[in-house]
């Protein structure tokens, strides 16, 4: 997993649609939102479709913010649970948060977090 990845752009012009801004499709752009939605496993054909149309692209920017958002508390949540249980010697209690973490998290950075983590436990 490509470890330079920076959300901040994504995060200031979904801040920005969410303030009313129209979202202008400018190459830079369609770029922000093609390589984000690598980033966040939205299918390339699907983020395609959605960078030719200002209303889907606003909707394929809201669906990364989603996923950014949601995925990073629900991983912050499972480490901080998991730390505790680890801690008081339940491994196998914070393994199996981490492992339920994986079947729903779609982000392949916090996939790769997660897995990092479940390692770390033997």
């Amino acid at each position: 997993m490509e470890q330079d990845i920076n959300w901040d752009e994504v995060r200031a012009l979904a801040a920005r649609v969410e303030a009313g801004e129209a979202l202008a499709l400018t190459p830079d752009v369609r770029e922000l939102l093609l390589r984000t939605a690598r980033e966040v496993a939205i299918p390339e054909p699907d983020a395609q479709a959605a960078v030719q149309d200002a209303a889907a692209a606003t909707a394929l920017l809201r669906e990364a913010r989603s996923r950014i958002r949601e995925g990073a508390m629900r991983l912050a949540r499972t480490r901080m649970l998991a730390g505790e249980l680890a801690k008081a010697g339940d491994k196998a209690g914070a393994r199996k948060l981490l492992e339920d973490l994986l079947t729903v998290e779609v982000v392949p950075l916090y996939r790769e977090q997660a897995e990092l983590e479940l390692e770390d436990l033997d």
